[in-house]
């Protein structure tokens, strides 16, 4: 049916003869499906192609699914191996037909494959064109597990039934403990945990409802439902991961913090917990953490140019105060350790003071704060000073007292690295004052500050080059034209997501950092003893060189690393 789609392609006039036999002989050769190959070469958008395809095999397109509506009933209709094979998979239901998806419809041994599923579950169906991009969206969102479940749900159905032999029915921690070592639902928990470090998430978040136990990736910044589990399996989930993380089993009425490490695919990953009661029952997440993709070198972060050249002195300084700011989920932390690893070395003594710890760095003395025993960044700040330390982590400045101890400790000869949340590099000055640090104390003491955010990175196997519409290359120059530091590149062309196997079809793996990292000098000391304004001071920055996020981004869209438009997004209140 290959031959059906290049021909309505030739019909349309998107392609010519000559081509369509070019791209059908490339398709065959390399192993893959004519539409792959169209979107690959950018003849025609996902979008577009799919559009043209249904018209072509009269199948409607569907492209407005959501897997959360999809019941459990429905997605056992066609099991995940048998809808990753076929490249087809259940997305609602109508009346009472089974609405299904396909990528390829035309394909006769796809339809044969459904045929005998709706006649072994004995359900009728109805057929949808899907993109290949949704498939690929929505097979991860897929209920997986099944055998798992079969089994931990087998169990509980046991527990249950002897429970009700009995006069009280209780709630024990030895209750619980032993339904959450079970076999099953410790395999439950380890697949998911095994599910996430191989997708690359960040976090995994367990949700209880009404009806079901939602599993939900964060991925490249984002949410992604993962699976849908019976929610009679909710405690003893949630029990497995407290025993791993040592928290209280029976303590469901307050949130608990904990941790553990385990082993995925010959790695040593560390997983930070967090439970939180809600009106359906405990919701757990779990960050996780792996120290090789943490503690990488500045340049790896996405800082580059003159911002990693500015960062580098600020570490090469015999003493002063590096702080890094942004919102929550910015990657601070992840800039800290790598100065961290920047500065660590035999003869250096440091010491952090951190919460939580979020990962271990040998040859450093890292220390978490308790403040329940009275034990906050502030008291530990004065103990660390008594440890002949040469470099300091503070994990974030929040009141008066840290801040007045940090600079202190800045201004006698320490390196003292540190968080704040602000918006900008700018911000951090107005900031400090707000906490009564004062003018004349800042102005020697702050050595530098790196303001970032996070953007989705490109794919490098399928990003697209392209040229900026008018109106955003007008913005793109406007942007340039107002840092003295920055020239006009010789070419405006940015680049776009594409969409590839390697990605999902998602156009984008990852996660890159964009920077403007202020360094003091006169002009801005200065400033600050003066007392000036917010604009004086950034105008002063810039004459030092600083490059805002926002014009760090645009070149890195120059560079394929992202798109100006997740740019703009990222940095919008920085405005």
């Amino acid at each position: 049916m290959s031959n059906m789609i290049l021909k309505k392609l030739e019909e349309e006039g998107v392609i010519d003869k000559e081509k369509a036999l070019s791209l059908n002989a490339q398709a065959k050769s390399e192993y893959k499906e004519v539409e792959e190959m169209i979107i690959e070469e950018g003849i025609l958008s996902e979008d577009d192609l799919f559009s043209i395809k249904s018209r072509a095999i009269d199948v409607p397109l569907k492209d407005d699914i959501n897997m959360d509506s999809v019941s459990d009933a429905t997605i056992k209709c066609i099991p995940r191996e048998t809808a990753k094979s076929y490249n087809m998979i259940p997305i609602g239901k109508e009346g009472e037909k089974i609405e299904v998806g396909m990528v390829y419809p035309e394909n006769l041994k796809t339809k044969e494959a459904l045929d005998f599923l709706a006649y072994r579950n004995k359900f009728e169906y109805k057929i949808y064109l899907i993109k290949i991009s949704d498939f690929n969206k929505l097979l991860r969102q897929y209920q997986t597990l099944e055998e798992e479940v079969g089994s931990a749900m087998q169990k509980i159905e046991k527990e249950e039934d002897t429970e009700e032999e009995k006069e009280e029915v209780s709630e024990t921690e030895r209750e619980f403990r032993e339904l959450a070592e079970e076999a099953p639902i410790i395999r439950m928990v380890g697949v998911i945990m095994k599910q996430a470090v191989e997708g690359e998430a960040s976090d995994i978040h367990i949700e209880p409802s009404k009806e079901q136990l939602k599993v939900r990736f964060r991925v490249s910044g984002k949410l992604y439902s993962s699976l849908f589990l019976p929610m009679k399996i909710h405690q003893a989930i949630v029990a497995r991961i407290k025993i791993l993380s040592n928290l209280r089993i029976d303590e469901r009425r307050l949130s608990q913090d904990g941790r553990f490490s385990t082993e995925v695919e010959n790695k040593n990953i560390d997983f930070r917990v967090s439970t939180l009661p809600t009106t359906q029952g405990e919701k757990v997440v779990i960050r996780v953490l792996d120290s090789e993709k943490a503690l990488m070198e500045m340049e790896d972060l996405g800082l580059s140019g003159n911002n990693l050249e500015l960062a580098q002195k600020s570490t090469q300084e015999p003493n002063g105060l590096i702080l890094v700011t942004g919102p929550t989920g910015s990657g601070k932390t992840t800039t800290l350790y790598s100065i961290l690893k920047e500065l660590n070395e035999e003869e250096v003594n440091i010491v952090t003071l951190e919460d939580p710890v979020e990962y271990y760095m040998e040859g450093v003395n890292q220390s978490q704060t308790k403040p329940d025993i009275g034990y906050t960044f502030a008291s530990g700040l004065r103990q660390i000073l008594r440890q002949d330390p040469d470099v300091i982590m503070v994990g974030e400045i929040r009141d008066e007292e840290t801040a007045e101890l940090a600079i202190h400790a800045a201004l006698t000869g320490h390196i003292v690295l540190s968080t704040l949340h602000t918006n900008s590099a700018v911000g951090a000055i107005p900031r400090l004052l707000d906490m009564g640090v004062r003018p004349f104390l800042i102005s020697p003491a702050l050595n530098s500050v790196i303001a970032q955010r996070l953007v989705p990175k490109l794919c490098q196997e399928c990003k697209e080059k392209v040229t900026p519409e008018a109106d955003m290359e007008t913005l793109i120059k406007n942007e340039i034209s107002e840092n003295p530091s920055l020239s006009a590149p010789k070419s405006m062309k940015t680049h776009k997501p594409g969409g590839c196997n390697k990605c999902g079809s998602e156009g984008f793996r990852g996660r890159v950092g964009i920077f403007e990292v202020m360094k003091m000098d006169e002009k801005l000391k200065k400033a600050i003893l003066e007392n000036a304004d917010r604009d004086v001071i950034e105008k002063a920055a810039y004459q030092s060189g600083m490059i805002s996020m926002r014009q760090d981004g645009i070149y890195k869209s120059f560079e394929g690393l992202t798109t100006v438009e997740e740019v703009l997004k990222a940095t919008k209140e920085t405005d």
